[in-house]
């Protein structure tokens, strides 16, 4: 082994899938590119980091809801352009013609080329440490969507995505949630 700056090393953890975050402020809808998100439990509970850096931010905070939108590897130079540029003076809908669709429970879209998608609520917002805590209300995949492989961003510029899967649901039976 050979030593690592510490500096680096979120780089070998990361949190989960990256994720595409719309929002609705009453006048327009907008997405944002969010790398560091996680599950909170079987439950549906959900947390992201973000910040007033975002121009998403303030619609999160007034509307208290979101769609958690799941983009597959095929969509990663859609995803980092998202990333890279502002509602503030852009429609992001727009500019990578991507399709709105109608959620059932929030008012902010389903995004319609993703693999899936996740209405969610606001639970609560920890300022201090940018987190965002959510609760699922309603869940929506495209089971015909070709690629299924989800991005995760190193936290580098560089990205991963899923590859093989390993199938221990047998063996992990017993601390798996019913029905899953």
């Amino acid at each position: 082994m050979t030593p690592l700056p510490l500096s680096r090393a979120f780089t070998l953890i990361e949190p989960g899938p990256v994720v595409l975050v719309t929002t609705h402020d009453g006048t327009r809808a907008n997405i944002m590119t969010i790398t560091w998100t996680m599950v909170r439990g079987f439950d549906a509970s959900f947390a992201l980091t973000t910040g007033p850096w975002n121009h998403s931010w303030h619609a999160l905070c007034e509307a208290r809801e979101c769609v958690l939108a799941i983009p597959t590897a095929d969509m990663i130079d859609t995803v980092v352009g998202i990333g890279m540029c502002s509602g503030a003076d852009t429609d992001k809908f727009e500019r990578f013609d991507l399709t709105p669709l109608r959620a059932h429970h929030v008012g902010a879209p389903l995004i319609g080329e993703c693999l899936a998608n996740i209405e969610c609520r606001v639970e609560e917002i920890v300022e201090r440490l940018d987190l965002v805590l959510l609760k699922g209300v309603a869940a929506h995949i495209d089971p015909d969507r070709e690629d299924k492989r989800l991005l995760h961003a190193v936290g580098d510029g560089t990205f991963t995505a899923d590859g093989e899967r390993f199938d221990r649901s047998e063996a992990m039976r017993a601390k798996l949630p019913a029905g899953l």
